[in-house]
C-alpha cells in the first residue's frame, strides 16, 4: 500500500499510544516519584525550563540528555531508573532501584533527587511520594505490625489487588521528610512489569488527586465571593418591582454585577473543567486496581469516599451556584432591559402625541397666517387695481369708490387662487 496516501499524523498519533510504557520493577525495591508544578499559568508555561531542568539532573550522573521538545524521557541516574514526563500542567520524575533500605521512609530514598536540584525547579512539589516494595510473606497478617508502625491508623487505606496480586497500603498523609508514604507488598508470582503498573497507578492516583484538589482552594475563594454578591443580586431583583430607583439606574447596577460574576466565571473554568477531570481520573485509576478488602482494613475507594469526594462535591457546588447566579444575572437583566424598553417606549408615545398637538396647533396658525395673507394681498391689490381702473372709468360717470368696491371681490377671488395654487404646489 502506498503511504502517500496516510495522514501526515497517522504514525505520530500511533506511536503516541506507546510512548509512555510502564516501569519494570524488581522485588524488592524503593521508589520515589514527584510532580512538579508551576503555581500560575502552568499550561502555559516555558516547556524549555522544564527540560533545562531535567538535563540539569541528567548532567550530576553523566546520563545522555534527551533532545528539545521532548514530552518522556527514560534513563539510568547510578543505581536508579528515572522516567520522566511532562503533562499539560505538570511534570513528573520517577525513579526507582532495587533492594529496600533498612530504615524504611527515613527520607534517605529522596536523595535521588537532590535539595539543590528540586530548589531550581521551574516550579513548585505539588506531589511526592515514596513507595517501599517487598515480597508478602506467607503469611499476609505478618505485615500488619509494618502497618501499624509505618501510617497513621485512623488514615491508613490498604487493600489487595489486581485480584490479590499484591497489597497496596497508604495513609496519605506528608511524613517528616515531605514524602506521602506507600507500600507494596507482591507476591512470588507476580512479575516486574505487573509490579511496575501498581506502582505507576499508585503515584497516578496522588497526582491527580492533589490536582483535583487544587480547585478546592479556589472554590472556597469563590464561595466567599460569591456570598458577598448574593445578596446584592438579590436585593437588585427586589429593586426592580419598587418604583424607588430609575431602571436605569438598577440596570446600571444589574451590568456591574453580571460583569464581576462572567470575570469569576472566565477565572475559574481552566481549573474547575481540570478538577472534573482529574477527578475522573482518579476515579479510573482506583477502579483498574480492582480492590478488595484487606484484614478488615479500608480500601482506597472508601477512604476516597469519605475524605476525597466531599472536596470535589464542594468544587461542584461553588461552579454549580455560579452559573445559576449568572442565570439569575442574565434573566433579571432582560426582565429590566424589557422594562426599560416598555418605559420608553410610553415616552416616545407621549412625545409623538405632544408632536401631533404642535403640529395641529402649526396648521392651524398657519392656516390663520394664510388668510391674513389674503386680507393684506388683496388690499393692496385693490388699491393698486384702482388706481389703473379708475381713470378708465371716469368718462362712464363711474365714481372710485364704485369702483373699487367692484375690484375688491374679484382681486380677493384672483388671491386666493394664487394663495392655493402656491399651497399645494409647496406640498
Amino acid at each position: 500500500m502506498n503511504q502517500t496516501t496516510d495522514h501526515p499524523l497517522r504514525y505520530a498519533l500511533v506511536n503516541e499510544l506507546h510512548a509512555r510504557p510502564f516501569p519494570t520493577i524488581t522485588v524488592p525495591s524503593h521508589a520515589v516519584y514527584l510532580a512538579i508544578k508551576e503555581p500560575v499559568g502552568a499550561a502555559n508555561r516555558d516547556r524549555a525550563a522544564d527540560h533545562a531542568h531535567l538535563c540539569a539532573l541528567l548532567e550530576r550522573h553523566g546520563a545522555a540528555l534527551p533532545p528539545q521538545g521532548v514530552t518522556h524521557h527514560a534513563c539510568q541516574i547510578g543505581r536508579h531508573a528515572l522516567k520522566w514526563e511532562s503533562h499539560t500542567e505538570f511534570v513528573t520524575c520517577l525513579a526507582w532501584a532495587p533492594g529496600s533500605l533498612v530504615r524504611p521512609f527515613d527520607g534517605a530514598e529522596a536523595e535521588v533527587f537532590p535539595e539543590v536540584w528540586m530548589a531550581a525547579a521551574p516550579g513548585r512539589r505539588v506531589a511526592a511520594v515514596s513507595i517501599r516494595i517487598d515480597w508478602l510473606p506467607d503469611d499476609p497478617g505478618e505485615i500488619e505490625p509494618l502497618l501499624d508502625s509505618w501510617f497513621v491508623p485512623d488514615s491508613l487505606a490498604c487493600a489487595w489487588v489486581l485480584d490479590g496480586a499484591a497489597v497496596v497500603a497508604g495513609d496519605f498523609r506528608i511524613d517528616p521528610a515531605g514524602l506521602m508514604r506507600f507500600a507494596l507488598f507482591v507476591r512470588r508470582d507476580t512479575g516486574p512489569e505487573r509490579v511496575g503498573r501498581i506502582v505507576q497507578r499508585i503515584c497516578e492516583i496522588e497526582t491527580y488527586r492533589a490536582m483535583s484538589m487544587l480547585g478546592l482552594g479556589r472554590a472556597r475563594g469563590l464561595t466567599a465571593r460569591l456570598n458577598a454578591l448574593d445578596p446584592e443580586l438579590s436585593a437588585l431583583v427586589a429593586r426592580m418591582s419598587g418604583e424607588a430607583d430609575a431602571p436605569e439606574v438598577t440596570l446600571h447596577d444589574l451590568l456591574r454585577v453580571s460583569s464581576e460574576l462572567e470575570s469569576l466565571a472566565v477565572s475559574h473554568a481552566f481549573r474547575f473543567g481540570a478538577t472534573g477531570a482529574y477527578e475522573a481520573i482518579v476515579a479510573d485509576r482506583i477502579e483498574v486496581l480492582r480492590e478488595a478488602r484487606f484484614a478488615a482494613r479500608q480500601k482506597f475507594s472508601e477512604f476516597m469516599r469519605r475524605r476525597y469526594e466531599p472536596a470535589m462535591r464542594t468544587v461542584r457546588s461553588a461552579e454549580g451556584r455560579l452559573n445559576a447566579m449568572l442565570e439569575r444575572a442574565a434573566r433579571a437583566g432582560e426582565l429590566l432591559r424589557t422594562r426599560v424598553d416598555v418605559e420608553r417606549s410610553a415616552q416616545n408615545q407621549a412625545l409623538l402625541a405632544s408632536m401631533d398637538r404642535r403640529s395641529d396647533l402649526a396648521l392651524r396658525l398657519q392656516h390663520t397666517v394664510e388668510g391674513l395673507s389674503v386680507v393684506a394681498i388683496s388690499y393692496y391689490g385693490v388699491n393698486l387695481a384702482s388706481y389703473v381702473v379708475a381713470p378708465l372709468a371716469e368718462p362712464l360717470g363711474l365714481s372710485k369708490p364704485l369702483v373699487t368696491a367692484g375690484l375688491v371681490p374679484l382681486v380677493v377671488l384672483a388671491v386666493w387662487l394664487l394663495v392655493r395654487r402656491v399651497r399645494r404646489g409647496v406640498h
